[in-house]
């Protein structure tokens, strides 16, 4: 193995990147600038699609299926506006209540998210200078935390009690923490460069990301796919997150698949939740 640095921290290198002649501080700029992965999210809201969603809401200390949704959806395109169908959807447990409303908050998140109730109209795929818009509602404003930790990794995440800054971690005080690896490998056929992160021993549970990895596609550097691993613990709330995220090309265009979740959370003034869910998408 062989190392460069980012902000005086070593990345570990296998032979055939040192090989390569591979600029590791250009990598790490494109990996904190990267937006081929939230582009793809927003190009899924221009083209038809179906999808297959399953939720599952486990016991709070137990191995046992409290509550779950299946749900299938198609999303039609009526000239500029998306328009989100139900084809087949059921339910067990409590997992809505007697009004209407779902009785977990990672399903209210969910459905806010991949099932819009209403039509959307006049989106577009462009990310080169978009903002992220202030948040209205605490649903809206989980929603813009969210797509930094997934879009952003890296990027502080403000709103959130102690832990805006362990979300850096490029910066000095949180780089010094990880571990940093960058190699080759296929996925899907595809070659691609392999970005991970894991906290180092000394840090193991001082630290917001238990792992993070990123295979990047040669030829374009596009995400092909991302898995996160997360957790962190104060008196105010704690969770233990995974999430793997992957995507396909269309006609020369990124979109997401499949993407999976697995969270275990526990905010002060609410209810613990334990919940997977799984979405899987066609074009």
């Amino acid at each position: 193995m062989d190392t460069g640095s980012i902000f005086s921290q070593p990345v570990s290198m296998d032979s055939f990147v040192v090989k390569s002649g591979f600029d590791v501080n250009a990598f790490i700029r494109r990996v904190k600038n990267d937006t081929t992965f939230y582009k793809a999210f927003r190009s899924m809201h221009l083209i038809p699609f179906t999808a297959q969603n399953s939720v599952e809401v486990y016991h709070k200390t137990k191995n046992t299926i409290v509550a779950a949704e299946y749900i299938e959806t198609e999303q039609e395109i009526n000239k500029k506006c998306r328009i989100t169908k139900i084809l087949k959807q059921s339910t067990s447990g409590n997992y809505i209540k007697r009004n209407g409303e779902y009785n977990y908050y990672t399903s209210s998140l969910f459905n806010y998210l991949f099932i819009p109730q209403n039509i959307v109209c006049n989106e577009d795929d462009v990310v080169n200078g978009r903002k992220y818009q202030p948040a209205k509602t605490k649903l809206e404003k989980n929603k813009e935390e969210l797509k930094l930790l997934i879009f952003n990794p890296g990027s502080k995440v403000n709103g959130v009690p102690f832990m805006a800054d362990r979300a850096s971690i490029f910066e000095a005080d949180e780089a010094k923490k990880y571990n940093f690896y960058i190699t080759q490998a296929t996925y899907e056929g595809h070659p691609c460069f392999v970005f991970k992160i894991t906290p180092k021993e000394a840090y193991r549970h001082k630290v917001l990301y238990n792992e993070l990895t990123t295979w990047f596609r040669k030829s374009d550097y596009s995400i092909l796919s991302r898995h996160y691993s997360l957790s962190y613990s104060t008196l105010l709330y704690d969770f233990d997150v995974t999430m793997n995220v992957s995507t396909t090309s269309i006609n020369g265009k990124l979109y997401p698949v499949h993407i999976t979740y697995n969270g275990n959370w526990h905010i002060f003034t609410q209810k613990r939740e334990r919940v997977k869910f799984d979405v899987n998408i066609k074009y």
